[in-house]
């Protein structure tokens, strides 16, 4: 999935950024109202938990607060997703990222508090006075009438509530306001997720934290702790990059079911569902953003998501589909003609993509970076070999046609933390994903697949999926011989 800026991050439902239109911010705010004045339980619906199916152990968030907390002098005052960020009765529930990310906790109505590892100067009034948790996890007190239609849910009352969730402090989440007003006393700033001051403001849960903040400390000074996460978020642990792996293998098997049932005459939204299907049925609890099938003019629509087209013979069709396991997310492409042959112009703009493609992993290591410019660029080098393989119908270079960025990070969220010109070190995962689009010609092409970096290079995570034009075209011939043949057999 491209991305032009590596630096957005919008507001995530089930994995993607997006903006929130204005009757659901008006949404929002009359539930944070209700929050402040009445309490947590006024604002939970009827919304089940997302069921990831697995999580890292509770040491291993423990470990990303703790760093955290080192690399602070106030407390970090966090909120979960209140469970009322959609205002849809087709909304399943899936926790703010950041929050997740250190907490591993994936039920609505939670919140968080870290205090500094290093409590201020010997003798500040903060580093004497303050006698409570090192970390307290705030939960919504056990509400028995709503569990009967939505489920248990962890309450700070379960027994060995502790144990389960990692947090040797486990609170009613009313409590909150208490702790932080006695923090105020101690403490002239706070740390928070400040509002976005791009992309339209941020997304209302940010904003609606810093207001209660605000409203409960009014002398305190809040800063924002998004770059101290973003900055972890970069490096996968050995259970996220598992989890990741898992999320490619379900989407590669899901783009080989796509290649397989390829034929003129399907729509776009077909292709689509039946890749949703293989995820699904394959354990994933969701896809990663909402899939992308574009066929012929389609193709050329970076994020064309409305799959209504019927695809025609000598379409070209670009499938950009990702599944979501445990929460993180693949992201892969693949072009694929509808009829099972590339025609020539199509395989030749294909094979450019695909050049481009090679050469920038060629040069992927530690120290190089997505920077448009520079002798470490690996998309000035994918650019270039575009720009200088073939040609538009005028006889124009085809660089104008590469539009997008050449990858991004992936994780728990399909544009996860990460900046474009900051050098690649092991441990991130990333995309590589050269594209041409030449509406002119109905002709789109995409190829898109998940890497590791390593110390010495990288690896290759989605390499079972097919690339190779030819491979291509026999798998689909392939299903063709085999849907034929089923289609002869006598009832």
């Amino acid at each position: 999935m491209t991305n032009n800026n590596w630096q957005f991050r919008g507001i995530r439902m089930g994995g993607r950024a997006r903006r929130i239109p204005y009757f659901l911010e008006s949404n929002i705010s009359v539930c944070v109202a209700a929050l402040i004045f009445f309490g947590f339980a006024v604002c939970l619906s009827s919304v089940q938990a997302q069921q990831r199916r697995e999580r890292e152990p509770n040491s291993v968030y423990s470990s990303r607060r703790a760093k955290i907390a080192s690399q602070v002098d106030a407390p970090v005052i966090l909120w979960g997703l209140t469970g009322r960020e959609e205002f849809s009765q087709a909304y399943v529930f899936a926790q703010e990222d950041d929050f997740y990310y250190l907490t591993g906790h994936n039920e609505e109505g939670a919140g968080l508090i870290i205090m500094p590892a290093s409590r201020g100067k010997e003798g500040t009034t903060a580093a004497t006075s303050w006698d409570g948790p090192q970390e307290i996890l705030f939960l919504p007190p056990k509400n028995p009438d709503k569990e009967k239609w939505n489920g248990v849910r962890m309450s700070p009352s379960d027994p060995g509530i502790e144990a389960r969730t990692g947090f040797a402090a486990v609170q009613p989440f009313p409590e909150m306001r208490a702790t932080l007003e006695r923090l105020e006393k101690l403490y002239p700033s706070f740390y928070t997720i400040l509002p976005y001051n791009r992309e339209l403001g941020g997304y209302p849960h940010e904003k609606a934290v810093t207001d209660w903040i605000q409203m409960v400390a009014p002398q305190s000074k809040l800063k924002d702790i998004r770059p101290n996460i973003d900055s972890l978020r970069q490096f996968k642990s050995p259970s996220e990059i598992a989890f990741l792996k898992e999320a490619i293998e379900l989407s590669l098997d899901a783009q080989l079911a796509a290649m397989r049932m390829m034929r003129p005459g399907l729509f776009e939204y077909q292709v689509a569902a039946k890749m949703v299907e293989v995820h699904a049925s394959g354990g994933s609890e969701a896809e990663g953003y909402a899939p992308i099938v574009g066929a012929g003019p389609n193709s050329t629509a970076l994020h064309y998501d409305k799959l209504s087209r019927k695809i025609e013979d000598g379409d070209i069709v670009v499938m950009d589909v990702g599944a979501q396991y445990s929460g993180y997310t693949a992201d892969i492409t693949r072009t694929i003609p509808a009829n099972g042959k590339f025609t020539e112009r199509q395989r030749e703009i294909y094979e450019v993509v695909l050049g481009a493609q090679n050469a920038a992993l060629a040069a992927v290591k530690p120290g190089m970076d997505f920077c448009g410019k520079g002798d470490k660029s690996i998309f000035k080098i994918s650019y270039e070999y575009i720009n200088s393989h073939a040609k538009d119908l005028h006889g124009k270079p085809l660089g104008q046609y590469f539009i997008h960025g050449l990858g991004h990070h992936i994780g728990l969220d399909v544009h996860d933390p990460g900046e474009s010109c900051k050098p690649f070190q092991p441990g991130m995962v990333i995309t590589i994903e050269p594209g041409i689009y030449i509406p002119e010609e109905n002709l789109g092409v995409r190829i898109e697949d998940d890497i590791v970096i390593t110390e010495t290079g990288y690896k290759f995570l989605s390499e079972r999926l097919p690339r190779d034009p030819a491979e291509i075209e026999k798998i689909m011939a392939e299903a063709a011989r085999s849907r034929q043949g089923e289609s002869s057999k006598p009832n």
